[in-house]
C-alpha cells in the first residue's frame, strides 16, 4: 500500500489493521513520527518501520521513540528492505 499522507495512513491503519506499516518520515500533512504515535495509540501491537533519507543516529532514535520497531534509510536496497520486513512479520 502506498500513501502520500500521514492522515490517510492513520485512517487506513485504523480501518484495515495491516500486518506492517512502512512509514515515511517526511509527509506533506503530518510527519511520520506523529503519525506513528497516533497509529501506535490505536494499535499498540502494529509493526511500524520508519523509512527516511535522514540516516543519522538521532533520526533513528526519534523513530524508535515514536514507536517504530525498526528503521531503514533511503535509498532503500531491496534485499535490506525484505530482510527488515521478514524480521518483523515472521
Amino acid at each position: 500500500m502506498n500513501t502520500a499522507y500521514g492522515s490517510e495512513a492513520i485512517q487506513i491503519a485504523a480501518l484495515r489493521i495491516p500486518d506492517l506499516v512502512l512509514m515515511d518520515i517526511k509527509l506533506p500533512d503530518i510527519n511520520g513520527y506523529d503519525a506513528t504515535r497516533i497509529i501506535r495509540q490505536q494499535n499498540p501491537n502494529l509493526k511500524i518501520i520508519a523509512q527516511t533519507a535522514n540516516a543519522g543516529i538521532e533520526d533513528r532514535q526519534k523513530a524508535m521513540d515514536a514507536g517504530c520497531v525498526d528503521y531503514i534509510s533511503k535509498p532503500i536496497l531491496y534485499d535490506a528492505l525484505l530482510s527488515t520486513i521478514n524480521r518483523h512479520i515472521t
